[in-house]
């Protein structure tokens, strides 16, 4: 029983410190305010290189910013460890295919979580204010996490993939207990699985706007 007391302690406790952290800082798309560069977080990318239903409303969330002036690039970030399966370029494909010019946008191939996209965009491409993009169940973590590492973030999230209904409900679900990862990466500020040196892509982008 004092194991289970602890573990709602934690799981609460995490959950309340992301709700505290993302609190003003999520919006719609139309209302959020400009940033230089959007932060798209990866999910998954289906055979032959398409994104997922989840991923391309991501996107088209981004192109919508661009598009509105709100951001000036995009970083794409997402998983790309092996040759076969990869996040950010399939994202970029998409987009340049839907308008979005190739020099706006900037690939992240190690953003292999949520705490790395963040730290790596703040660490490796130099970002201090972002809109990150993802779905709405995701964002306030998303934004709780990059705001804990310096990132000045606000968030827009997609609610168009609730029609995966099934789908859906497991991200929410899953989001309790992502909730306390991301305050232990937080509190002991772990490394990226890749760091890196400096990389001068999203300047380079943000400079051309």
């Amino acid at each position: 029983m004092l194991g289970t007391a602890l573990a709602i302690v934690i799981v609460a406790s995490s959950n309340l410190w992301l709700r505290s952290s993302a609190s003003g800082h999520v919006y719609s798309a139309a209302d959020v305010p400009e940033a230089p560069v959007a932060l798209v977080l990866g999910a998954q990318v289906d055979p032959p290189a398409e994104p997922s239903a989840f991923l391309a409303a991501r996107l088209d969330i981004a192109k919508e910013l661009y598009e509105a002036g709100k951001v000036k690039a995009i970083l794409v970030s997402g998983d790309h460890a092996e040759w076969s399966y990869d996040e950010p370029g399939a994202m970029q494909v998409y987009l340049i295919a839907r308008g979005v010019p190739a020099d706006r946008i900037v690939l992240d191939h190690a953003g292999f979580d949520t705490y790395d996209s963040c730290s790596r965009a703040k660490h490796v491409f130099g970002v201090s204010r972002a809109i990150v993009v993802s779905q709405s169940f995701h964002v306030p973590r998303a934004v709780a996490v990059c705001r804990s590492l310096g990132v000045e973030a606000d968030g827009v999230g997609d609610d168009t993939a609730r029609i995966y209904k099934p789908m859906w409900a497991r991200g929410e679900m899953r989001e309790w207990g992502a909730a306390v990862k991301a305050a232990w990466d937080v509190a002991t500020r772990r490394d990226p699985v890749f760091l890196g040196p400096h990389e001068s892509g999203v300047e380079t982008a943000v400079a051309r706007g």
